[in-house]
């Protein structure tokens, strides 16, 4: 089994496994959506009481175990939980490829001066074709190998990624409706706290920033030497991924209070709503390219992550090589990813008038993610020796010990409330 070259280089693969659309298109749309900085809380709340335990669950687990998604459900007597937790992976990866796609297209229009709305481009089949090459950039990556692939991208992806958001930062910091931006985004209204649906959001919003609770790494954890130290690795990739979203969410913001657009446009704001602004502002043609690289690069880190899953628990399960595998997986993900990207097209594909991709990451994104986040707590924390887990931990900071105690209780609670309630709201 391959391993990384480095500390570092785990550290940047897992950051930009984590760094995707989820802390800029996603997160910026659901910020909107339900009210600024109301949803700032649930969401920090989400991610150190949830997001982060499972986070160091799922690094410890592919560290001792040494194995893919599947293969580590089966050392815990839950093998059938894995081919559920990695069906719940390629679901997301499908449809997560489609918005990949959109930000290598509007890369491409942004770099020829010629960024169209986002209704005339849905309007045409650029969509699934961006699509499609999205999908077989990422599987050739995959292929490539942990450290000639994976790692050697994210190593150039990340640096970039943070270099692109503190260029935009220092711009668009000094724009009039800067201000408005900041009230909006960090301003808490208590009041809104006792809505489950905002903390069902938030919790769903966490694994999707941090990629955590669908095996993405757990899988990487399998590659780490056995005397890495993951607790310290894990906290940096979540202050990381905290640091992107916030800075991304003030761009955003700064540029909508500035040109008077709507904060809570939706999953379109990204894509319709700045590209409006990039043609008001000075040197907005300059600033789209910087931006929509940015996603692109983000998107990328990201998918790639998600694309290893099946290809390292397929390769395990058939005993076949990695680029066989991850040409299969990027085969199935262009299939399944079909009508979510025909949903956004020319074609418009939707089940009872809601779009094919929406449905989706109602149904996979934070439904699918949660039921898989549970899997996972149940059979690491109660199924799995808790001694060969947890045994290093001892001469970690006493805070740490706290995390097979919420992986044990309070996740799999809060994560049966969140999934109860999702459920329902969809009657």
């Amino acid at each position: 089994m391959e391993v990384w070259s480095s500390r570092l280089g785990f550290i940047l693969a897992a950051i930009g496994s984590a760094v995707g659309i989820g802390n800029i298109w996603r997160f910026s749309t659901v910020v909107g959506q339900n009210g600024g900085g109301a949803y700032l809380i649930p969401y920090l709340t989400a991610v150190l009481l949830v997001g982060l335990p499972l986070m160091i669950l799922e690094m410890q687990v592919g560290q001792h175990t040494r194995s893919a998604v599947i293969a580590a459900f089966g050392k815990a007597s839950l093998r059938w939980a894995g081919w559920i937790v990695l069906f719940v992976v390629i679901a997301v990866i499908s449809y997560y490829l489609v918005i990949t796609g959109w930000t290598f297209g509007y890369l491409a229009f942004s770099l020829t001066g010629t960024l169209e709305p986002f209704s005339d481009f849905t309007g045409s089949y650029f969509p699934i074709l961006f699509f499609i090459l999205a999908a077989i950039l990422c599987g050739a990556i995959v292929s490539s190998g942990i450290t000639k692939g994976i790692e050697r991208t994210t190593t150039i992806l990340v640096p970039l990624i943070f270099i692109l958001l503190i260029i935009m930062l220092l711009f668009t910091i000094r724009l009039p409706g800067a201000p408005s931006g900041l009230a909006y985004l960090f301003t808490p209204d208590f009041s809104v706290l006792n809505d489950p649906l905002i903390w069902g959001a938030a919790l769903g919003q966490a694994f999707f920033s941090l990629s955590v609770g669908y095996g993405t790494l757990l899988t990487y954890g399998a590659y780490l030497g056995s005397a890495e130290k993951i607790p310290a690795s894990a906290a940096i990739v979540t202050i990381a991924d905290i640091c992107v979203s916030l800075l991304a969410g003030i761009i955003i913001f700064s540029i909508v209070f500035t040109y008077g657009l709507e904060p809570a446009a939706g999953p379109e704001l990204v894509f319709t709503t700045l590209p409006y602004a990039f043609e008001l502002m000075p040197f907005g043609a300059v600033f789209a390219v910087f931006f929509f690289l940015l996603v692109f690069f983000a998107a990328t880190s990201s998918a790639i992550s998600f694309i290893e899953v099946p290809t390292a628990a397929l390769t395990g399960v058939f005993g076949r090589s990695r680029r066989s595998m991850a040409a299969l997986v990027t085969l199935i993900l262009i299939i399944i990813g079909l009508p979510a990207a025909a949903s956004y097209s020319a074609l418009s594909l939707s089940f009872q008038g809601i779009p094919i991709l929406d449905a989706m990451d109602e149904v996979f994104g934070t439904i699918g993610l949660s039921a898989s986040a549970f899997l996972l707590s149940i059979a690491f924390a109660w199924l799995f020796d808790q001694k060969i887990l947890w045994g290093d931990l001892s001469e970690s900071s006493p805070l740490i010990w706290a995390v097979p105690v919420l992986c044990k209780y309070l996740i799999p609670v809060a994560l049966l409330i969140t999934i109860t309630y999702r459920i329902a709201a969809l009657f």
